[in-house]
């Protein structure tokens, strides 16, 4: 098992969704959160004051997948949340070792 972090912009996140939902992933974990990369934020004009926003909205999914539905997750999200612009997110990949489901305490695969 694999757990998908992917950190996007909140204006792909139903795209992202729905592309995934068709690819038979049957679970995640939705997050708003606030951070910056690279980009370091922005300046805005509020009131003719302008003033610097340094954490910029994302979207946090976390997806807990069998191993042979990695790959195609992946490429689904890398398809369908790239603008090709700076800020569009990252995507971290970690082993997991197992799953517990808490009602029946299933373990494994049978867990997701």
């Amino acid at each position: 098992m694999t757990k998908v972090e992917a950190i996007i912009q909140p204006n792909k996140f139903e795209a992202v969704k729905e592309a995934l939902v068709g690819q038979g992933v049957e679970g995640m974990t939705v997050s708003e959160v606030r951070g910056h990369g690279r980009q370091k934020g922005h300046t805005e004009v509020y009131r003719g004051r302008e003033y610097g926003v340094d954490l910029l909205p994302k979207i946090k999914l976390e997806l807990v997948l069998p191993d042979n539905l990695v790959a195609g997750a992946v490429d689904t999200i890398l398809k369908t949340a790239s603008t090709g612009k700076i800020g569009d997110g990252k995507i971290f990949l970690t082993k997991v070792d197992e799953a517990i489901r808490i009602r029946n305490q299933e373990r494994g695969d049978t867990a997701l």
